[in-house]
């Protein structure tokens, strides 16, 4: 019986290009036979790779007329034995250069491939460039070069050109420039005692340590408790002052109100004698009332009682005002004394420290405001801890530095102002509305 061989090639049936529907273009544009297009492409592709597209070339690179065969040809070329496919294959060179494996840069423009000149590299160093950066290296310097100051300054304004003035303006005078104050060249003024710069963050002692050392502590103590209790006594004696000059006002208050009951009582008493009521003992006689005017005496009489009267009030108030000027004098020995002091300590603390402290300050401050007073920044010996964790935040950070900058004169103290006063406005209504007419 004959064999039946296998058909070379594809093996399938022959069959039709499968479209389920072609209702409609969205069929139309997905169920579109491509097949001759790709194998029309892939053909292409292959005669690119061979060397050229064939219908592009002329017939003179495609075909030779050949009049004479060469018979030496044979001689010349020993017969080659056909080697392996792979062989073939592996030596086929396509025209078409490779992808290259380096990163291209971002700028670099993507092209066919094909690259018709030889492009010259410039991202490298070239050799003298190389050579030079190594006798720089090697401290051969080919020049020098002088470092000068620079002769201009490169955050000035730039000068504009002045406009020429029109020669009907020529009469008005030249618009001056704003000067610079003379205030903004100057530095800061301290409020330190000593006029010494406070810094911006003042280190603390060894007492105001979280762990302090007990005799450093102990100290510190002790001044703050003096201080407290300096600052009591001089709260009570505001009082005490206070209350004095109240009670002076009072005493000539109630010494006038008398004086002037007894002047009442005795121009009334003149007024019923010459009224014709008399009293003598416990009986009364009843005198003829006269119309008459006073004589000369009796207006002396009364003025010499206002002038007593008068005399009487002066010298209670001279009085209060002598007691209080006896106590003003006592509180202004008591405050010269305390002046006094402070400037010993002042000297001593002027000798001995070379940064001003923000705690003790001068007298005359900047502004209409006094200064915030510091926080005592003092821990009780029953709240001292002895870690860290379990030491708890205290005080304001921004009072802090806004109180430095105060100190180290950099501002000048404010108070803020919630409410604006705004200007008084008086609500009218006009008199138009009296002017109308009816339709006719």
């Amino acid at each position: 019986m004959p064999v039946l061989k296998a058909p070379s090639g594809n093996t399938d049936a022959p069959s039709q290009y499968k479209q389920p529907s072609r209702k409609g273009k969205k069929a139309w544009r997905k169920n579109v036979d491509v097949t001759d297009i790709t194998k029309g492409l892939d053909q292409l592709n292959t005669q690119k790779i061979i060397g050229g597209v064939i219908a592009e070339k002329d017939s003179a690179d495609l075909f030779v007329l050949d009049v004479k065969g060469d018979a030496s040809i044979t001689k010349k070329f020993p017969k080659i034995k056909k080697g392996l496919k792979s062989d073939e294959i592996l030596a086929a060179r396509s025209a078409v250069p490779a992808v290259p494996m380096r990163k291209r840069p971002a700028h670099d423009k993507t092209t066919d491939g094909v690259l018709p000149v030889k492009r010259q590299r410039k991202e490298y160093v070239s050799g003298k460039e190389l050579s030079r950066l190594k006798r720089v290296a090697d401290g051969q310097h080919d020049s020098t070069v002088d470092i000068v100051d620079a002769a201009f300054d490169p955050w000035a304004d730039e000068p504009q050109p002045e406009p020429e003035k029109a020669v009907e303006l020529a009469f008005l005078p030249e618009k001056e420039k704003p000067k610079k104050p003379k205030t903004l060249e100057q530095q800061p003024i301290s409020l330190s005692a000593n006029g010494k710069p406070i810094p911006a963050v003042y280190v603390p002692k060894g007492g105001a340590s979280y762990n302090p050392d007990f005799t450093e502590y102990r100290e510190r103590l002790i001044e703050e408790s003096e201080k407290a209790v300096e600052a009591e006594k001089k709260r009570l004696a505001e009082l005490e002052a206070e209350r004095i000059k109240l009670e002076a006002a009072a005493r000539s208050a109630a010494e006038a109100e008398a004086a002037e009951a007894r002047a009442d009582l005795s121009e009334w008493e003149d007024d019923s004698a010459w009224e014709g009521f008399e009293s003598a003992g416990e009986e009364l006689s009843v005198k003829a009332k006269r119309p008459r005017r006073k004589t000369q005496a009796e207006r002396n009489r009364i003025k010499r009682r206002k002038e007593e009267e008068r005399r009487q009030k002066h010298e209670a108030a001279m009085k209060a005002k002598n007691a209080q000027a006896e106590r003003i004098k006592q509180i202004a020995l008591e405050v010269a004394e305390k002046e006094r002091q402070l400037a010993l300590e002042k000297a001593e603390f002027s000798d001995a420290e070379e940064i001003g402290d923000d705690e003790k300050l001068r007298r005359k401050q900047f502004g209409r405001y006094r200064l915030p007073e510091k926080d005592l920044e003092l821990v009780l010996p029953d709240e001292l801890q002895d870690s860290l964790r379990l030491l708890k935040p205290e005080g304001n950070l921004l009072k802090d530095r806004y109180r430095s900058m105060l100190v180290r004169g950099k501002m000048e103290a404010r108070r803020k102002i919630p409410y604006k006063r705004l200007a008084k406005t008086k609500i009218t209504e006009k008199w138009t509305y009296k002017d109308f007419q009816l339709p006719a």
